[in-house]
């Protein structure tokens, strides 16, 4: 593990363009690059380009980073990397379907739904083309469009202020939170086992400090003791 003074250091050299000073930070910070790809797995890219975009992001860190900042190298790191992925993710997705195709497929399957509740059948491509003023063919073609991979950045219908399908997405993190999930689970990935298994029965399970020495077979007194140790250990990575 590095020394803040040793890895700034470092990063001083790699804005030069010192590949083996880039190296070394590269991976004293994996963990966290693995951590925030993680992140964005199952969005419809492949593991291999999620971590090419990542070490675009990573670089461009090295090469933006200020001092003057007055934060640490790993702090700025994450919100410039998960910016690259999703700048990817918004602008190359695998398909790409019009916002006029995708709106005219919302409105085909409200219409359709509402149809059936009220007739207890499906209208025919014929009735929805008369309804819509289109042909049966381009019905066809909003219906398949409508099952293919939306972006979580497409408005969520025609009005220009409407809100992306990000903010319609439950329980979906904000930036400012997923940033420090990512910063704490890398920072955690970088204790031993014990270490981890102390930190997730007392601060994930609540369990006490009687009641993890019990499961440990030791003291409880141990167990403060190396509490705090571990958590002085944090806060230095924090």
């Amino acid at each position: 593990m590095l020394e803040q003074d040793v890895l700034l250091d470092y990063v001083r050299k790699a804005k030069k363009g010192d590949e083996y000073a880039k190296s070394i930070i590269f991976n004293h910070n994996f963990p966290l690059l693995k951590s925030i790809i993680r992140r964005f797995k199952g969005k419809g890219v492949e593991y291999d380009d999620l971590y090419q975009i990542a070490c675009m992001g990573f670089l461009k860190a090295i090469n933006n980073f200020d001092e003057s900042f007055g934060v640490k190298f790993s702090t700025y790191t994450v919100p410039m990397v998960i910016g690259e992925i999703k700048r990817y993710i918004r602008d190359n997705g695998a398909i790409k379907v019009s916002r006029n195709l995708k709106i005219l497929a919302n409105k085909i399957n409200k219409f359709i739904d509402e149809y059936q509740t009220i007739n207890n059948q499906s209208p025919t491509v014929e009735f929805v083309a008369e309804k819509f003023q289109i042909t049966p063919d381009e019905v066809i073609v909003a219906l398949d469009s409508s099952k293919m991979p939306l972006s979580i950045y497409d408005k969520f219908d025609d009005e220009d202020d409407s809100q992306e399908l990000i903010d319609k997405i439950a329980n979906y993190d904000s930036e400012e939170k997923m940033i420090d999930k990512i910063h704490i689970t890398s920072i955690i990935e970088g204790l031993n086992d014990r270490e981890k298994k102390i930190i997730f029965l007392r601060f994930y399970r609540d369990r006490t400090q009687s009641e993890i020495a019990e499961s440990l077979g030791v003291s409880q007194v141990q167990i403060s003791r190396l509490e705090n140790k571990i958590l002085d250990k944090l806060r230095l990575k924090i």
